[in-house]
């Protein structure tokens, strides 16, 4: 590699320093979890499925959407507190490029090693940069379709792990289920790999195959092939019961979901329903505001929603902005290890606030709000610069919400088609215990 190549890796690092020190805060953030839906990679953010929009991300791998918009970096003008840091660098880099016996990688490979290298030191997973092919993915997802293998996935100590599966989509057809862990794609394995390597693996154009080797508790690994398709996210289900009860499934905060959201509200409301069900299992978050406006379909206008605090700013209190739609009808959410970010906003608003009685499991633990950087080659950068608390001050990052009467699912429940946490919700609705 030559020098005037070298200097490309330096500039770099560089500029990941100076957006440390010069981020300003933007309401945006991606959950850890990816949604995997395409060719490369996608995400959650999550939470992150296999298809994208957003655990927890969407599969086909994309991710969960993010709050904000990507804006541009900031200017590099210069970063003399790290020049002998650098002067280290490039003693160590000299050495490298006289003495190694073996091939020197690609500039931008090494670029992209030191300024994750610099990030790692900061120990938060939430914070990372975004390869230029891969935040192309996931400016895609946001469109709302993509190919994959449809299921939300998320990075637990090293191990890529099923949050979810998209109903009818390859993933669920292949037998896929919440918590299998995915040890190899192909012959790769994918252990302590990024969880954006690990999706960009997974995901590929629609009829292509990919195959899978998964370790489920209480089996041997075995192997999964599974054909990649187009998957189309529906962000909304909802059905009036035959016992009477509305039931609502929100599968992401995507851009329009509060709008989607009242919309299927309305059409149970006008059925005289007995209470409601609002699922949110699952659910890797997206949108900011959109949780903001989901909390407000329920809650009085002017209520707190959440409080936002930042390391060298003043707390910002988040209210619903406007009128409720769905203000007094008995109402139940839904959660489970995969809801995540904005579903927690959700859910601790409406828990705190003695809205809602909140069903299921513990929580993701997602409370952390990323600024999304456009970088200059096209490459993303997220960073850290806040924390959610729900409206009686609990913290939501790593935390999690604890459910107001918890219910697991279990394997045989699975198995068998059950679903106990969705009927012990009605059971809560029609006998109001």
């Amino acid at each position: 590699m030559s020098r005037a190549n070298g200097c490309k890796v330096a500039l770099f690092v560089i500029l990941v320093a100076l957006i440390f020190g010069s981020l300003g805060f933007v309401a945006g953030f991606m959950t850890h979890t990816i949604l995997i839906a395409s060719e490369d990679i996608g995400a959650a953010t999550s939470a992150p499925a296999l298809t994208t929009p957003g655990p927890p991300a969407t599969e086909s791998l994309a991710s969960p959407p993010s709050e904000s918009t990507a804006t541009p970096g900031p200017t590099v003008t210069g970063t003399p507190a790290l020049g002998k840091t650098f002067d280290l660098f490039w003693e160590v880099w000299a050495l490298v490029e006289e003495d190694y016996y073996g091939e020197i990688p690609p500039a931008d490979e090494v670029t992209y090693g030191a300024i994750r290298g610099a990030l790692n030191t900061l120990g938060d997973p939430f914070t990372g940069f975004i390869e230029p092919e891969v935040a192309a993915i996931q400016r895609e997802d946001d469109s709302g379709a993509f190919e994959g293998i449809g299921a939300y996935v998320t990075m637990r100590e090293g191990r890529l792990i099923i949050v979810s599966t998209f109903k009818g989509q390859p993933a669920e057809k292949a037998g896929l289920r919440r918590g299998d862990i995915v040890l190899k794609v192909d012959d790769t394995p994918i252990e302590n790999m990024s969880i954006y390597e690990a999706i960009s693996l997974i995901r590929g154009p629609q009829g292509t195959t990919v195959r899978l080797t998964i370790l489920r508790e209480g089996e041997e690994p075995f192997e999964v092939e599974i054909v990649r398709a187009r998957i189309e996210i529906q962000v909304v289900e909802s059905q009036m019961r035959e016992d009477g009860i509305g039931y609502v499934r929100l599968l992401e905060f995507s851009a329009d979901a509060s709008a989607k959201l009242a919309g299927a509200i309305r059409t149970l409301l006008a059925q005289n329903p007995k209470g409601l069900i609002l699922d949110l299992r699952g659910n890797p978050g997206g949108y900011f505001q959109e949780a903001v406006l989901t909390a407000g379909l329920f809650l009085p206008k002017g209520q707190v929603v959440v409080i936002e605090r930042y390391k060298d700013a003043p707390s910002e209190v988040v209210r619903t902005p406007n009128e409720p739609l769905a203000p007094d009808i008995p109402l139940v959410v839904l959660v489970d290890g995969g809801s995540a970010s904005a579903s927690e906003i959700v859910a601790g608003a409406l828990q705190d606030l003695g809205r809602a009685t909140i069903i299921g499991e513990q929580t993701f633990g997602k409370g952390a709000v990323q600024l999304r950087y456009q970088l200059s080659n096209g490459s993303e950068l997220l960073v850290t610069v806040a924390r959610w608390f729900t409206p009686n001050d609990r913290a939501i990052h790593g935390e999690g919400l604890a459910p107001d009467i918890p219910v697991e699912v279990t394997a045989e429940d699975i198995e068998a088609g059950r679903d106990p946490q969705l009927e012990r919700a009605a059971e809560y609705l029609l006998k109001g215990q």
